[in-house]
């Protein structure tokens, strides 16, 4: 494009831009269309005012015709202003009628600007009459008001502009055309010219501030567009007030939220809406103290004045200063922080308290025992400690599922914090743990009464989907500050209370003794000979046969460990096994096991078969089954010739794949046995899928079950008829009386381990047996199934249901007593009885006879014992306590 090219289009982007301004062309944006619309509503709105000045100039020019008469005033002054005022009221209609406001506002303008014209040149015809007739004082008058009528009509058509010029233009030319004479032209044209510069200047204002206007108002909506979107769809509103602090301005969705209308809220204090309680919270001092020294605040947390509701908002807020420095109100925002905090409320509750029971969790029980021993600077205060351990939940858990343990913990739970009430604070630590923290409390009395009755109220049956479960539970007792004045102290403490009660029959509770400590050291001196016997070599294998009892032909032997101290002799293996596998020494000392019984069971003539225990803490390794194929293999045995021996506890690890670890072991092809079937959990729901080839009846359904009236026979036979269902072999351990042996053949089982058919011996004498005798075994020992009994008269109470009788202990033995002095109570009922002072012990009743009875002890009893002193009988339960 050249250079005239460029010049002729920017001339004609010029002329469009002042005619537009004029309002005599289309507007090129919106908001110019409204400025016209403006204009040409304040001209409609003034128009009133002119016809109002013309009828006041008609009056005077009719009134000036009438009264000149006589001096030939001439009538054309009338008529003019006649007209004039006819064509403005012509003018007045059309421009407030509808149908020309719907016009486009430039045509609307167009139409004005002739119109003034013609006014203009009437009203200068007009006084052009009446200045012909000199000053006479009523046409003077006459003159002046045609002069403001004619300054009214201007500064009505000022907004439109076009319509002022032409105005102005068409008196001028009146009145140069009227005098005649050049210098009256000269003077319009200068006059017209200052007037039209004035207009071009005001009309670029205009222009100007109608851009700035515009963009302004664009900026407007577009804040007023996102402040809605934001208002509707976000958690925040806005507020505004006065300088007095009453609310001008809040978000509509806040009426809402408070539950009121506008007119309940605008004009009410801005304090009105936030709740201000006695003891007022920090965010609702610092708002107050911030609207007071009228100074910014950001996010203070306050909660709504709403009734029947808790909401709580985050206000910010800023003093409004207009340009003088005036304070003016507040403008700010809120933020729903309701769910924020319900939320923070649930994570900390969750943080602080169980999530299945709602008990406190071990965290917070923690807490409020750390703060009740605090309660006294000088550490004196009495705190007693509470902790449970729940008999036999495990089996429910496992045997009925998840969801029923679950609920069966919530009712515990219920149950424990009703008869806890407000004596003190009640917990769970997992699983089946709880605690108590009883502040205050230390005498022996009020806790025995407390301890005896939770073991009573926790142990009655529970209905959950129509089943009734029973459960008990085991309670462990330690008191600050006689037992210790710190929290690490009386938790340790009482664990080892409990743990004597857990074996001492459970179902009781223990208070913590001084003993019991000694028990733990001998833990630990257990422990560290432990790891010097694995290196000195001092641990050996003695190997016990297994006799078929339709051939008495040894078909194996089980592998059993031993442990000969260089100064303390023989050590049981229920003394060192508990203490190899809390320390994690078992999987190293099984491993030896393993290997070392494999490779003796290799030199054995024969398919003998070797027996091997194995812990739960070795099953759950997943190299497990690669340690036994490798043991397999170095000792070149048939895989199977081994049988692996379980107990039900490997069951009860939840976290592992039980069931995978079964069909690897199965797949080497080893056997596998279910050893002390009956004394653990429930384990008819393991025989469902378990892939055993063989259950071991434990030994105390053996002993005693030849006796008469002996209710053992008939849960032995149950056992077997359960093993030939499921195609499983039956071993009947602890066997160590030959009328034994006829009963157990007559109740069907498979196989028979126990003293009657040999004492474990070493593999040398293994070997013998084997190849001297052709395995077959001789059952040597006694016929009677009867236990030594010593007689004795004894004092002793008697546990019966929760409710304690005394009673004499008549004659004793290693297996049960004969009572008397307790009534007729019905055979199978389980007691307690205090052998030894201080110490229950579970029992069963086997028969009765109006004063006496005949009762089963749980487990053997050691009949030395019953020389021991009251200060020797804490010694055996913190050994128990030490294997912990």
């Amino acid at each position: 494009m050249d250079l005239r090219s460029q010049l002729t289009e920017t001339d004609a982007g010029e002329r469009a831009g002042w005619i537009a301004g004029l309002g005599l062309a289309e507007a090129s944006t919106t908001f110019q269309a409204e400025d016209q619309v403006a204009r040409v509503e304040r001209t409609a709105a003034m128009w009133p005012m002119t016809i109002f000045a013309q009828l006041l100039t008609l009056t005077l020019a009719l009134t000036a015709a009438w009264s000149l008469q006589a001096q030939n005033f001439g009538t054309d002054a009338p008529v003019y202003a006649a007209a004039v005022l006819g064509l403005n009221l012509i003018a007045l209609l059309a421009i407030r009628s509808k149908r020309i406001r719907r016009l486009p506002p430039h045509h609307v303008i167009r139409a004005i600007v002739p119109v003034a014209g013609m006014m203009s040149i009437g009203i200068a015809l007009l006084g052009w009459e009446l200045i012909a007739f000199g000053s006479l004082p009523i046409v003077t008058l006459c003159i002046i008001s045609l002069a403001v009528t004619f300054l009214i009509m201007l500064t009505a058509l000022m907004p439109v502009q076009a319509a002022a010029l032409a105005f102005v233009a068409a008196a001028i030319v009146t009145g140069t055309v009227q005098s005649g004479q050049y210098q009256v032209m000269v003077v319009g044209i200068v006059v017209f010219t200052a007037f039209w510069i004035a207009t071009l200047i005001n009309m670029r204002l205009d222009t100007t501030q109608s851009h700035v206007r515009e963009r302004n108002e664009s900026k407007a909506r577009r804040a007023n567009r996102l402040l809605e979107q934001f208002e509707a769809n976000g958690n925040g509103w806005f507020w505004e007030t006065d300088r007095s602090g009453r609310i001008v301005y809040v978000s509509p969705k806040l009426f809402e939220a408070l539950g009121r209308e506008a007119k309940d809220v605008i004009g009410k204090p801005f304090t009105s809406l936030i709740r201000f309680e006695g003891g007022a919270q920090d965010g609702e001092r610092a708002l107050g103290f911030h609207l007071s020294t009228r100074s910014s605040f950001n996010d203070v947390t306050v909660r709504a004045d709403v009734q029947g509701e808790e909401l709580w908002w985050a206000i910010s807020g800023r003093p409004i200063v207009d340009q003088i420095g005036q304070f003016r109100g507040y403008a700010g925002s809120g933020t729903d922080l309701t769910e924020k905090r319900r939320s923070e409320a649930e994570a900390n509750r969750l943080a602080r308290y169980d999530s299945l029971t709602g008990l406190a969790n071990r965290k917070e029980m923690q807490m409020a025992l750390e703060k009740a021993l605090d309660a006294k600077e000088d550490g004196s205060a009495e705190v007693a400690l509470f902790l449970l351990d729940l008999d036999r939940f495990k089996a429910v858990n496992d045997t009925m599922g998840h969801p029923v343990g679950d609920e069966l913990l919530k009712q515990v739970s219920k149950r424990l914090f009703r008869v806890v009430g407000s004596k003190g604070m009640v917990g769970r630590l997992g699983g089946d743990e709880f605690k108590v923290v009883l502040p205050d409390m230390s005498k022996q009395g009020p806790l025995d009464d407390l301890a005896a009755q939770i073991i009573s109220d926790l142990s009655q049956p529970y209905m959950i989907d129509g089943i009734t479960l029973s459960i008990g539970c085991s309670i462990g007792i330690a008191v600050a500050p006689t037992d210790g004045a710190t929290s690490e102290e009386l938790v340790r403490n009482s664990d080892l209370a409990l743990y004597v009660a857990k074996a001492d029959g459970r179902g009781v509770h223990r208070f913590y003794q001084r003993e019991m400590h000694a028990g733990a050291k001998q833990r630990k001196r257990t422990e560290d000979d432990l790891r010097v016997a694995m290196s000195n070599d001092e641990l050996h294998i003695a190997y016990q046969p297994q006799v078929s009892t339709t051939t008495e032909k040894i078909v194996g032997y089980e592998s059993l460990i031993r442990w000969t101290h260089p100064s303390q002799g023989a050590i049981s293996p229920e003394d060192f096994i508990p203490v190899a596998e809390d320390v994690r020494l078992i999987e190293q000392i099984g491993e030896w096991i393993l290997r070392k019984s494999c490779m003796d069971a290799a030199q054995w003539p024969g398919n003998a078969r070797v027996a091997v225990n194995v812990s739960p803490i070795q099953f759950v390794n997943p190299n497990f089954p690669k340690v036994v194929a490798s043991a397999l293999a170095n000792a070149q045995l048939a895989p199977e010739r081994l049988e692996l021996e379980l107990t039900e506890s490997v069951f009860l690890d939840e976290g592992h794949d039980t069931n995978t670890m079964f069909k690897t072991l199965k797949r080497i092809g080893v056997r596998l046995a279910l050893d002390d079937f009956g004394t653990g959990y429930s384990a008819l729901g393991y025989l469902k899928t378990a892939p055993f080839d063989k259950i071991k009846i434990d030994q105390s359904f053996i002993r005693g079950a030849a006796v008469v009236g002996n209710r053992n026979a008939a849960i032995i036979k149950a056992i077997v008829s359960l093993a030939e269902s499921l195609y499983m072999e039956t071993t009947a351990e602890g066997v160590e009386l030959k009328d034994e042996i006829e009963l157990v053949k007559q109740l069907g089982c498979s196989h028979i381990q126990g003293y009657v058919y040999g004492k474990p011996m070493p593999h040398e004498e293994v070997l013998k047996q084997l190849s001297g005798g052709k395995g077959v075994a001789t059952a040597e020992g006694h016929r009677a199934s009867r236990s030594p009994r010593r007689s004795l008269f004894r004092s002793a109470t008697v546990d019966i249901d929760g409710a304690k009788n005394k009673a004499l202990i008549r004659n004793i033995s290693s297996t049960g007593a004969m009572v008397e002095g307790i009534g007729d109570i019905k055979a199978g009922t389980d007691i307690l009885i205090e052998i030894l002072e201080g110490q229950m012990f579970k029992s069963t009743v086997r028969w009765s006879d109006k004063e006496r009875m005949g009762i089963e002890f749980a487990r053997n009893f050691d009949l030395e014992r019953l020389g021991e002193s009251p200060s020797k009988i804490a010694k055996p339960a913190a050994r128990r306590a030490s294997a912990a």
